[in-house]
């Protein structure tokens, strides 16, 4: 069973800084993390591994650090890495980065299951991997809350949808995006880190994908524009009420209609 899991390098600070000009995230180079959703799909990939046999390889975009985010999926327990990374990928909005991470799992080669976690902490949108499945044109489910079994040639789950849990049996090669209900990961190893190979790590820029048309990604294939982004101003003001309760809840109510929280 062959199994291929997304993942994203995000900051690890909510202490971020956009950039006005172009409305984009300025991404450090130091201080980022594994998306923490994505830990619950690398969890449930091995765990797959483990019980059916195959492998687990990885898959990220982003600039030349976000193989870090590879190196510790490796530590975990993955077999191999692929890293997308070129100038003409930045800026990408949702539609622009599934179509790229498509045409990086193309280029993977052939797989039967993709596992990608709800969302990331830094975009939020948890549209990537609905997105991507259907560039590829494979069957999808989001909010995958268990695995039940593989058997033939599907894989049966079940997955919190809105107001109900539905299980679901879909066939494979399909994509699958895990909640963190799913398990508990793994720390990554020690001995694996010392005795990792960079050679398991292999990057793809535009040049090697089917598609090399660069109107198709980053910003030029991004048909969402951001107009204006801004970080959200701190403040540490406060306000001290006193009084008996009736006092209290006049004082509040008068508050929070002035400041139209009512």
């Amino acid at each position: 069973m062959d199994i291929l899991v997304c993942v994203k390098q995000v900051p690890g600070s909510s202490n971020v800084k956009v950039d006005e000009k172009t409305g984009l995230l300025v991404r450090p180079k130091k201080g980022n993390k594994l998306n923490p959703y994505d830990l619950f799909a690398i969890e449930a990939a091995l765990e797959l591994r483990e019980q059916y046999g195959g492998t687990v390889r990885i898959l990220t975009m982003g600039p030349p650090q976000a193989a870090e985010a590879l190196e510790e999926c490796l530590w975990m327990g993955c077999d191999e890495g692929f890293l997308i990374t070129d100038r003409a990928f930045g800026g990408a909005d949702v539609l622009a980065t599934s179509y790229t991470i498509s045409q990086g799992i193309r280029k993977a080669g052939p797989v039967d299951l993709i596992i990608c976690g709800k969302q990331t902490t830094d975009g939020d949108t948890a549209q990537v991997g609905a997105e991507t499945a259907e560039h590829l044109g494979i069957p999808h489910l989001s909010n995958v809350t268990r695995i039940l079994s593989v058997e033939d040639g599907s894989v049966v789950v079940e997955a919190n949808q809105e107001n109900m849990i539905v299980k679901e049996k879909i066939q494979m090669p399909c994509l699958i995006c895990t909640d963190s209900e799913v398990n508990t990961p793994r720390l990554p190893s020690y001995r694996r880190k010392k005795a990792m190979d960079d050679s398991l790590i292999h990057s793809f820029t535009l040049n090697d994908f089917e598609d090399k048309d660069n109107t198709h990604y980053g910003l030029k294939g991004s048909p969402t524009q951001v107009q204006k982004v801004f970080p959200p101003e701190k403040s540490t003001s406060r306000v001290m009420v006193e009084g008996s309760s009736e006092e209290l809840a006049e004082k509040l109510g008068k508050l929070l209609s002035e400041r139209k929280f009512i």
